[in-house]
């Protein structure tokens, strides 16, 4: 079992209302929690800390810490999965399965919006819905099992949460969206997508990116995130959607 990093963690007492909705979510999650006080500061965003004397840190710690869990146990997942792939394809797999619309579509299987903390702000933007959001929180929720009881409670998380996922995809739907829209626009246009800037919002605490996707002179898709990389993988994402959906319909 892993200690918690000094007073860093600390959080106010739970109410029996919010200690309630935590067990829940910790059924739905598969994991029981020895300290739910952990659970609750992974699900604790900035904006809530931002307005709120006295709630303690946010969970953007746990996140980075989450961030290194996950891609540790799901190597591991990948290793015993396919065992004789090669270093490129783990690694494209491995992309894929962490990223942030990835992530975020396991987070909305969990519920996990429905118990974030956020600032008024945030609420009004139903930030309990945002990709990003539920991204991060599920990273974060990661590293909270992995600080409650060690990596094996991480790992088990993850098998739970992505051995389904491996077993029902196939290889090329295992590309992150941005590779897979290369080899695609490659392969039928001889161009490669190019990302473009279009806005950089919010407070410090919780940027917004806006993206835009061009092949060529052509707008396919934007995309939104809380790095430029996310809003880049989200734009990419759509526009590959919608090529394929051109495709299968006989468009060229």
């Amino acid at each position: 079992m892993c200690p918690k990093p000094a007073d860093t963690l600390k959080r106010p007492a739970l109410t029996p209302e919010r200690q309630a909705q935590l067990v829940a979510l910790s059924r739905r999650l598969g994991c029981r929690f020895k300290d739910l006080s952990l659970l609750d500061l992974a699900l604790c965003h900035s904006s809530f800390t931002y307005e709120h004397f006295g709630a303690g840190p946010s969970n953007e710690q746990l996140e980075f810490l989450g961030d290194a869990v996950l891609a540790l146990a799901v190597s591991h997942l990948l290793m015993e999965t396919l065992p004789e792939a090669s270093e490129g394809e783990l690694s494209r797999r491995r992309a894929a399965l962490v990223n942030a619309r990835q992530l975020a579509e396991v987070a909305r299987r969990l519920d996990l919006g429905a118990c974030l903390l956020l600032g008024r702000g945030e609420q009004r933007q139903a930030g309990h819905e945002k990709p990003s959001l539920l991204a991060d929180a599920l990273e974060a929720v990661l590293a909270a099992a992995y600080l409650d009881g060690g990596f094996k409670k991480a790992q088990r998380l993850v098998r739970r949460w992505f051995g389904p996922l491996l077993a029902l995809q196939g290889p090329q739907t295992w590309q992150d969206p941005k590779t897979a829209l290369q080899e695609l626009t490659q392969a039928r246009h001889k161009l490669s997508p190019t990302y473009h800037l279009l806005e950089e919002s919010g407070p410090s605490h919780a940027r917004r990116f806006r993206v835009e996707l061009r092949l060529g002179d052509r707008v396919l898709a934007q995309g939104e995130g809380s790095s430029k990389k996310k809003a880049e993988q989200l734009a990419a994402a759509r526009a590959l959607a919608r090529l394929r959906d051109k495709e299968g319909g006989g468009a060229g």
